[in-house]
């Protein structure tokens, strides 16, 4: 297949942007989307926004394609060509309902019309050999991932991964975006940006831990139109209300603060001033409606931006089992008990209904259950709140198990914890 004879490069590039452009439009005004489906159409666009980029500027490295254009382009790449892709491949497909269509066939329809407009685009992008690698890398890196993370939304399914996805898309286009078009630099060079990522590394656990309380006690995402059904108040919430906004915030200012850069800094502002304005307009709004008087009792107690020493006495109740038949487990539980835990109850492990083999913190909603170091990060969390960062490192997957291994290597493995009689636990 060969471009049109004659074809004027402003023409292609009008097309490839209002065809979409339009196509979205009409879908919009056929149906008007509801909340879930206006979720699945940010997720999907914002996926392909972002590695969209990514994958035609490998294609360009390798020579799978380039692109002859005339302004309107960021590092050589096309603005309004990626912008028509994103809606065709995120937006479109969504509002137009395209989800109840079956994931491969929905897949191979797109591809294949990609497949076809990849060559009329000449003499604006130019084809390689190969540029059927760099369209079957889209499609698996792009396409598809994109198509799933709608349809997960529309049919709220998936949540753990929805949110892993949206933690991925935040670390993109809130951190490797803007400190790609700032490079600041750092004294000391790689040793400098090793002891920095050590530091950097705190605040960023601490967005990532909210967005997993978000997940297991909410049961919802940090995006306004998926949200939590229920009010998280546990983990970082239990310390500050805004512990997502609060991570970029202080991640940007010790960012500045290390590189002595004043881009960094203004960028720390801009976070912060983005962050009260959205928390103020969602505090006023949805949540107030959608939680009501304990949400009004807990914005009198928890502060914003400044985090509490101790958590919120109205947080999340739960409980932590541990063995008082075992010398160094009740010892153990001593100690938790003289540091006076909030909203978290020392329950005797032999009195629980079933048989345990590790210390085991259970919620009272059963939203979750932890054992082991797991349960020991948990648990910090209702002490204090540098216990409460310690707790938020064990709970970082790969370090929680080291640390279990560990553990069960010096003597705190599991082991056999006898329950006692139904007539002794009356």
């Amino acid at each position: 297949m060969t471009a049109l004879p004659g074809a004027d490069p402003a023409l292609i590039r009008a097309a490839c942007l209002f065809g979409p452009l339009l196509a979205t439009s009409a879908a919009l005004l056929r149906r008007p989307p509801d909340r879930r489906r206006i979720a699945a159409a940010i997720l999907a666009t914002a996926w392909n926004a972002v590695w969209l980029p990514a994958v035609n500027l490998l294609a360009v490295d390798r020579a799978w394609w380039t692109f002859h254009v005339d302004g309107g382009s960021v590092a050589g790449l096309p603005l309004d060509l990626l912008l028509g892709w994103a809606l065709l491949w995120g937006t479109l497909p969504v509002v137009a309902g395209a989800d109840r269509i079956g994931l491969p066939l929905l897949a191979a329809g797109l591809a294949w019309f990609d497949l076809a407009a990849m060559p009329l685009a000449a003499p604006v992008v130019r084809l390689g050999p190969h540029w059927l690698a760099g369209e079957a890398l889209a499609v698996a890196l792009v396409l598809v991932p994109g198509l799933l993370l709608a349809r997960w939304t529309v049919r709220d399914r998936r949540l753990a991964l929805r949110a892993g996805a949206q933690m991925l898309l935040s670390g993109a286009l809130m951190f490797a975006l803007p400190l790609g078009l700032v490079r600041p630099a750092l004294p000391g060079g790689r040793v400098g940006w090793a002891i920095a990522g050590q530091l950097l590394a705190v605040p960023l656990l601490l967005g990532v831990v909210a967005v997993r309380e978000f997940v297991q006690r909410g049961g919802g995402t940090p995006l306004p139109y998926d949200p939590p059904r229920r009010l998280v108040t546990s983990g970082p919430y239990a310390y500050v209300r805004n512990p997502m906004q609060l991570s970029v915030v202080l991640f940007y200012a010790l960012l500045g603060l290390l590189t002595r850069d004043a881009r960094v800094l203004a960028g720390a502002a801009a976070a912060f001033a983005y962050g009260a304005g959205l928390a103020a307009w969602h505090e006023g709004g949805r949540m107030r409606e959608s939680y009501g008087e304990p949400w009004v009792a807990y914005r009198a107690a928890v502060p914003a931006w400044r985090p509490r020493l101790r958590p919120w006495p109205g947080s999340a109740p739960a409980r932590l089992y541990v063995s008082e038949s075992c010398g160094p487990c009740s010892q153990f539980g001593r100690w938790i008990a003289r540091r006076r835990p909030v909203a978290l109850d020392l329950v005797p492990a032999e009195r629980h209904p079933r048989p345990l083999r590790r210390m085991t913190y259970e919620t009272d909603d059963g939203a979750v259950r932890a054992e082991g170091i797991a349960a020991l990060g948990r648990m910090l969390n209702h002490l204090h709140l540098g216990w409460a960062v310690l707790g938020w490192l064990l709970v970082v997957p790969g370090l929680r198990w080291f640390v279990q291994l560990c553990a069960d290597a010096f003597g705190a493995g599991p082991r056999d914890i006898p329950q006692l009689s139904r007539t002794a636990t009356r």
